[in-house]
């Protein structure tokens, strides 16, 4: 599950035109890490969330810079609804 969700995140990504090479579970989503602007951040959670079913408050999606691809991947992996295969696609 969360493979499908870092492959999904990471092609996302590469949509937004963000290299994605060199990205791991340990990268850091912000600064430090893939440096994902926050705009982008939130086109992230929208897409994520569409995806995946789940949802992030105004809060979460500011915080979420300060996450790993893998913390991330666990959040929304906790996230999706029982009973549903693990996204729409």
């Amino acid at each position: 599950m969360l493979d499908s969700i870092r492959d999904f995140i990471l092609a996302a990504l590469k949509e937004m035109n963000y290299d994605v090479d060199g990205i791991g579970y340990d990268t850091q989503l912000g600064p430090r890490g893939a440096d994902v602007e926050s705009v982008t951040l939130a086109e992230l959670a929208l897409r994520v969330e569409d995806e995946y079913g789940v949802t992030f408050s105004e809060d979460e999606a500011e915080e979420l810079a300060g996450l790993t691809v893998g913390q991330f991947c666990t959040l929304v992996a906790e996230r999706i609804p029982a009973g549903t295969a693990g996204g729409a696609a």
